[in-house]
């Protein structure tokens, strides 16, 4: 084995220089900004109104009533034969968000169709995890949440959505939810 070569004394002291300001991390974990989907609602709107009629077909109903939600409430919903360990997953946000939808300021009747074309658009996109903000309520005449039950019981009509849960704190907490749906791939299509 050779020698290390000798190293300039310049060179060193020129290094020494430049990593003087340098300083020591406390720990070797990175952490990454989470990029924000792409949100996919205002394409959509806008779509509403060239494609009303088929959006008027798939409207949810308003008579299923899963139960009344309160502002704090977490919302929770797993179809039978989906493994917990997926909705463990969903509920850390542990899943990859592939589209989001915010439904601030939005009507029931708004809120419905906009929510059925966001979910229609999603499956044939293929996109698996969604974020759905429907609020927590404060602006609400009722001064409940209206919207969040609401969606609370439209996810729960759609076939396609295998489950929801509140979403994290820093995603929205209970004034949002992580949805899982169905992979359709192409033989569905």
């Amino acid at each position: 084995m050779s020698k290390d070569p000798e190293i300039d004394p310049d060179e060193a002291a020129l290094f020494h220089r430049e990593v003087e300001d340098v300083k020591r991390l406390k720990h070797d974990k990175v952490t990454h900004a989470r990029l924000r989907p792409p949100c996919v609602a205002k394409r959509l709107t806008q779509q509403n109104h060239t494609n009303h009629a088929s959006v008027e077909q798939d409207f949810l109903s308003d008579e299923y009533d899963a139960c009344n939600v309160e502002i704090d409430d977490e919302l929770r919903f797993i179809r039978p034969g989906v493994q917990k360990t997926v909705l463990r997953k969903l509920r850390r946000g542990q899943l990859l968000i592939g589209a989001e939808l915010d439904l601030h300021g939005h009507i029931q009747t708004t809120a419905r169709s906009t929510l059925s074309a966001f979910l229609r658009a999603c499956v044939e996109r293929d996109i698996r995890c969604i974020k759905i903000i429907h609020g927590k309520g404060y602006g609400s005449r009722q001064g409940r949440p209206v919207l969040k039950g609401k969606v609370n019981s439209w996810l729960r009509q759609r076939d396609e959505v295998l489950a929801f849960c509140s979403a994290r704190r820093e995603d929205g907490g209970t004034g949002a939810v992580y949805v899982l749906l169905k992979h359709i791939g192409k033989q569905g299509r």
